[in-house]
């Protein structure tokens, strides 16, 4: 490995850096978009029953809040439940863009990354033809600064390539989760705000 990144010039340390940040993130983004950690299963239910139950208390609300993403728009919620449809609904809203800022995070720069990559490879292609045609002169060409250029074009691109694909993959996987999700806390939210007006059962 130590011989690729080597022969590949200074160029590919810019594209390992993106490799590595990439894996951080996509790392990152699979243990924080876990579905216990944003919407659990049962988490609707559970509050329709306290609702109709024994009501929202203080301590219920803010053990709401501390459970999941979905926990704290339903809390943002029911700490106005005593107020009109529209406060209800405005407060959910607030929380709401708060949560789609938490899901989305990171994944601009990961997109970011998917997009450059390629170009960092391409700048590194750049760099490997200058190397070779340097190598050239009247009197003849130097083989060794040929092929260091050949070997930087060439490792440049393919690890550019190697890092985008990947990043590109993992980027349209997290936004499809995303915008799924925020559909889905949505639609709970609302149900949530006719459950507690009386406008609809469950």
């Amino acid at each position: 490995m130590l011989e690729i990144i080597k022969a590949a010039g200074w160029p590919i340390y810019f594209i390992i850096l993106c490799s590595v940040i990439a894996l951080a993130i996509i790392g990152e983004r699979i243990w924080s978009l876990r579905r216990s950690l944003i919407a659990p299963e049962n988490l609707f239910n559970e509050v329709v029953q306290a609702v109709r139950g024994q009501g929202v208390s203080p301590a219920f609300l803010d053990d709401l809040a501390r459970s999941s993403v979905l926990g704290r728009v339903f809390a943002a919620g029911l700490y106005n439940i005593k107020s009109s449809r529209e406060v209800m609904k405005d407060a959910i809203e607030d929380a709401g863009t708060t949560a789609v800022l938490e899901l989305e995070r990171f994944l601009n720069t990961l997109g970011t990354i998917a997009t450059v990559t390629p170009l960092l490879g391409l700048f590194g292609t750049v760099i490997g033809m200058i190397e070779i045609f340097a190598s050239q002169s009247p009197t003849g060409g130097n083989p060794v600064q040929m092929a260091q250029g050949i070997s930087i074009a060439l490792y440049n691109t393919g690890a550019g390539l190697a890092v985008a694909i990947p990043s590109l993959v993992a980027y349209r996987h997290f936004r499809k989760k995303v915008d799924v999700i925020i559909v889905e806390m949505e639609q709970q939210a609302v149900k949530l705000v006719e459950v507690v007006h009386g406008e609809r059962r469950a």
